[in-house]
């Protein structure tokens, strides 16, 4: 497992954090540490996601994420 901290921009409220965990949530090897405005910790299989696929599960919710 690799660990990873992401930046977030456009969250602004609790539906931005709802939203972010559901859509690390639906990505196959990811453990989520936390999800704060701005911010998420998470874990991740390498074996079964990449940084590019995460990323893009948060930017089909709505927010833009660089590790």
């Amino acid at each position: 497992m690799r660990q990873i901290t992401l930046h977030i921009d456009g969250m602004s409220c609790g539906h931005c954090l709802n939203a972010v965990n559901q859509a690390l949530g639906a990505v196959p090897g990811v453990e989520i540490e936390s999800v704060r405005m701005g911010r998420a910790d998470l874990r991740y299989d390498e074996s079964l996601t990449s940084v590019e696929a995460i990323t893009g599960a948060i930017a089909d919710a709505g927010y833009r994420a660089t590790a």
